[in-house]
């Protein structure tokens, strides 16, 4: 069984989707925290082959590929499609992102939730 943990790359697969939603089997990025390792869904951030047109897009996350993450390409964390999906759905793990990258994605999806901690006191 597969139990995929926090900034771990996964190959996964996402079909069947709805509309807008990022498609494919492709890899991602877990972002759930390891203290739900044992529930069987994980919260996704999807990758797609970085873009010129990604630059100015605040929820495209830049991932330069790396040994360490085991991407092809140059790719870009799309937290506008963060998702939770069920362990089935992981095929096989490809590697890791740097803590760095993964603090990117969380912040990027603070920016996509327009969170701010002081509004909620």
């Amino acid at each position: 069984m597969n139990n995929p943990k926090r900034g771990e790359v996964w190959l996964v697969k996402l079909d069947p989707t709805r509309g807008q939603e990022i498609k494919k089997t492709r890899p991602a990025i877990v972002i759930s925290s390891n203290i739900f390792r044992s529930v069987s869904v994980k919260i996704i951030v999807p990758i797609a082959k970085w873009q010129s047109k990604f630059k100015n897009r605040l929820f495209m996350i830049s991932i330069p590929k790396t040994d360490e993450n085991g991407l092809d390409n140059d790719s870009a964390g799309n937290v506008l499609q963060v998702r939770s999906i069920a362990n089935e759905r992981f095929v096989r793990c490809l590697g890791r992102v740097s803590n760095s990258i993964l603090e990117e994605l969380l912040a990027g999806l603070i920016i996509c939730i327009d969170y701010e901690y002081d509004s909620l006191i």
